[in-house]
């Protein structure tokens, strides 16, 4: 399964990140990117509230139900081995995180599952990659800048980054051109106003646009 996935991010280059949504709304947001060309999404969860974490489990369980392999679904902001469990236990197929924990790496890749953990410095690119992680993610890649992830690459062009945090349509193929070979993203993909109002065709065309910038 594990290269079923990296292959999968490879390919579709944009995960889709939902946040702070309850679970029928993030399916909602899953029929919307997938109707939009995006195949891959990261539902988190919320440190300051441990009573929400059934509610990531129940909407990762619910997309990788409505959707199967047709998308690939996987748990954001894991801390904990026991959010770790959550997300394997929903099904999910992947684990990303803001920051390094080598323990919690190695503990996803016994689990059989892709983990994506979050980094900034060489050290920690370095630390993370050879803890077992498919794919390190570079964060926050919109305040580091385009130049800093190829900066980054020079010396380190066998890790396979991710670009998260300030990304979207106008600036996914600076990062892409930069080396990146994937991105998370998050903005007007989960844009209130637009869900509030049920205006998904709004959501469908930010992700047509990102799958189309994307191509570079």
């Amino acid at each position: 399964m594990v290269a079923e996935i990296e292959s999968s991010v490879r390919q579709g280059r944009i995960i889709a990140i939902i946040r702070g949504f309850a679970p029928d709304v993030c399916l909602r947001l899953a029929e919307a990117y997938a109707k939009g060309g995006i195949r891959l999404v990261e539902v988190t969860f919320n440190q300051k509230s441990p009573d929400t974490w059934k509610d990531t489990a129940t909407a990762i369980r619910a997309i990788r139900g409505r959707f199967g392999g047709d998308m690939r679904v996987g748990a954001g902001t894991v801390l904990t081995g026991e959010q770790l469990a959550m997300c394997e236990e929903a099904g999910g197929e992947y684990m990303i995180t803001p920051n390094v924990d080598a323990g919690l790496i190695r503990e996803c890749v016994r689990r059989g599952l892709v983990a994506m953990p979050g980094a900034m410095s060489p050290s920690e690119a370095v630390d993370a990659y050879d803890a077992g992680a498919s794919f390190v993610k570079i964060f926050p890649a919109g305040a580091l800048g385009p130049g800093y992830v190829k900066a980054l690459r020079a010396p380190l062009s066998h890790i396979p980054f991710l670009a998260v945090g300030g990304i979207g349509p106008d600036n996914i193929a600076d990062f892409m051109r930069a080396g990146c070979v994937g991105a998370g993203v998050g903005g007007n993909l989960t844009n209130k106003e637009w869900i509030a109002a049920g205006e998904w065709g709004k959501i469908e065309d930010v992700a047509r646009r990102l799958v189309e910038n994307v191509k570079v």
